[in-house]
């Protein structure tokens, strides 16, 4: 039962709190994880050269990652237009739109930032990848849809002398740099919170985004990595919600109708937006003091839900803002950065949750 193993539980959070991405593997890490560097974070503000005001980074910046993006040349010198493409207007998309925008008005007032929504539709990313070649755009930055759906398109756009900025998803095409937390580590925190809420035993839900993400991919991965080698630990139902709230909520209340009261013991989903459907169907069918909860992101919404106690932790996915803005200013000085740049996602729970409130972004 839930509520029996809530003091277990507590004594292991903050272990897993203090826990840092530190595996990859080599697939993927060809990609990315090669070029990890330590990212503890020390000091969320960097001033750069002949900049009077200092950046604020935010949380998830760390050392390596704020020297990674700071800019030699002056912010006022950073005339360029910029394009900016968000994979969708759910809670993350609108909450990169809006920082990218703050960002963008504060720090580089000459910079021209388009910003087009890519709907959760790899066409429609396509398209507007078409759309800002035609425009003549002189840097894209891209939360991508899928995987590869998109790379026809954005090797057009490199084909055209426009450089490629890639955020929060992997994709195999080369681009300048990558910017995100690393989803497999995420998926293993949230995993590992299970084991030990589980204490190595238990049915568990496990629902995830969209097939063809990264996001997916990965935080899949490390969630089986975390499980690996806890045979009482089964998943009884791998479900794709599609990384929204009405589906993951309709999705849930079936589930829940298959498996009755004592047989699901967690429900462990790859994001917030999925987790707050989810958990309306367990409070509906009363069954929330049965099942532990353990999410990714740290919006807004799920944040509340973990102080009244409805979703037990949440594995912090930053939004990739200002990172992205600034490594598009980095670009148009004609400066290097390196190929991917981690950012880091802790570990939230109700005996930290104050601390990240008004501080994620979304």
């Amino acid at each position: 039962m839930k509520l029996s193993r809530i003091s277990t539980v507590s004594i292991l959070v903050l272990a897993l709190i203090l826990v840092s991405a530190c595996e990859s593997t080599e697939n993927r890490d060809a990609v990315y994880s090669k070029h990890k560097g330590s990212n503890k974070n020390v000091n969320n503000s960097h001033s750069d050269i002949n900049s009077e005001v200092s950046i604020d980074y935010g949380l998830f910046c760390g050392d390596v990652c704020q020297e990674s993006l700071t800019l030699q040349a002056p912010r006022d010198s950073i005339e360029g237009k910029v394009g900016l493409i968000v994979s969708g207007f759910f809670p993350y998309g609108l909450g990169t739109r809006r920082m990218a925008e703050e960002v963008a008005e504060k720090y580089f007032p000459k910079m021209d930032l388009i910003i087009d929504n890519g709907d959760s539709d790899p066409d429609i990313q396509s398209s507007i990848v078409d759309d800002f070649v035609s425009k003549k755009v002189d840097v894209i930055v891209i939360d991508l849809v899928e995987k590869e759906a998109v790379n026809p398109a954005l090797e057009r756009a490199k084909a055209a002398g426009i450089p490629i900025i890639t955020i929060d998803r992997w994709t195999p095409l080369q681009g300048l740099t990558l910017i995100k937390a690393d989803d497999v580590e995420v998926g293993r925190k949230a995993g590992q919170y299970i084991v030990n809420s589980l204490e190595g035993k238990g049915n568990v839900i496990e629902m995830k985004g969209t097939a063809a993400s990264t996001t997916t991919i990965d935080r899949n991965k490390g969630i089986l990595e975390a499980f690996k080698g806890y045979n009482d630990i089964q998943i009884i139902e791998s479900i794709n919600a599609d990384f929204s709230t009405d589906k993951a909520q309709r999705m849930m209340e079936g589930i829940l109708q298959r498996f009755p009261e004592g047989q699901i013991d967690a429900l462990v989903s790859h994001a917030d937006v999925m987790t707050m459907g989810a958990i309306k169907a367990i409070e509906a069918a009363g069954r929330e003091n049965e099942i532990v909860v353990v999410s990714v992101d740290g919006q807004k919404s799920a944040l509340g839900a973990i102080e009244a106690g409805a979703i037990d932790a949440t594995v912090a996915y930053p939004i990739v803002m200002p990172m992205g803005i600034l490594a598009a200013a980095k670009t148009l000085a004609g400066e290097t950065m390196p190929e991917f740049i981690e950012l880091e996602a802790p570990l939230i729970t109700k005996e930290n949750v104050a601390f990240y409130k008004g501080k994620t972004g979304y």
